[in-house]
């Protein structure tokens, strides 16, 4: 920058600039502007405008683009809001379809049973660490639930209320060793013990144990429970796919295939009172 104080460059504008205004004085002195100064200021600024006019215009661009791209990145937000609120719409939709195809199954469990009083829940969560499928559901005493509430599905019974918080309850299965709920064989009548066992709880079935040694249950049969203090009667438990004898001969038990599909079970419900419930000696 110090060279350029220095150069010629600088000198002459100098020169230009100087020769400018004595030009200019001698036309504010004389009243009117010279052709010669007239061109010659015309010679100079013409350019200026020019470069002006280029630079206003490329500028005046640039900021359009910007203008456009924030327009643009406006419209895309507000597209973007609108694609969230409709996915929303679609997620509330399904859900409440689904319980609305739920609850109308639920609607012929209680037309059978007026006296059941229902907490519908949704499963939130599955224990890694059982082998018998317990979850946990996102209702509990603030709802009603209590421990021993019976748990079924729209198909079929699912097991029971283990432990309650007061916006959750935790569930044991009816493959679980130890859930016990009467039960009896609807073709013979032949009553029996709904059970888990360990090995079969691997397959997700559940044993129908204490059957008479001379019982006609045979696979295909349908179980329903008995009834009781716990578990009231005639929820469907599933079908049995085999009979075997017991080891000490006494009696036969069978393996029964759950109604319920309990390892992929997303919804419940709580059958929160009933007949019966809690009265002793029923079960």
């Amino acid at each position: 920058m110090g060279d350029f104080w220095k150069s010629k460059r600088f000198k002459i504008l100098i020169g230009v600039l100087v020769f400018l205004l004595a030009m200019m004085l001698q036309a504010a002195w004389n009243g009117g502007v010279p052709p010669v100064l007239a061109q010659a200021a015309g010679a100079v600024v013409t350019p200026l405008q020019k470069a002006a006019s280029f630079i206003s215009e490329g500028v005046t661009a640039h900021f359009r683009r910007y203008l456009a791209a924030d327009e643009l990145a406006e419209e895309n937000q507000q597209l973007h809001q609108q694609l969230n609120q409709l996915r929303e719409q679609m997620v509330d939709y399904e859900r409440y379809k689904q319980e609305s195809e739920t609850l109308r199954d639920y609607l012929g469990i209680r037309e059978e049973h007026a006296d059941f009083v229902f907490q519908p829940a949704s499963v939130v969560a599955r224990d890694p660490n059982s082998r018998f499928g317990s979850f946990t559901i996102d209702k509990g005493s603030l709802a009603g639930v209590e421990p021993l509430d019976p748990v079924i599905s729209a198909d079929g019974l699912v097991g029971l209320v283990r432990e309650v918080g007061p916006n959750y309850a935790k569930v044991m299965t009816i493959l679980d060793v130890e859930v016990d709920a009467g039960a009896k064989v609807l073709r013979t009548q032949d009553l029996g013990t709904i059970s888990g066992d360990v090995m079969l709880a691997e397959q997700g079935t559940c044993k129908l144990s204490y059957l008479d040694k001379d019982s006609g249950a045979a696979a295909g049969d349908l179980v329903y429970t008995s009834g009781g203090a716990i578990f009231p009667a005639d929820l469907v438990v599933g079908t049995i796919l085999r009979v075997e004898d017991e080891r000490e001969g006494i009696s036969r038990f069978a393996v029964v295939q759950p109604a319920a599909d309990i390892l992929q079970l997303t919804d419940v419900m709580v059958i929160t009172s009933f007949n019966g419930q809690g009265v002793q000696g029923n079960e």
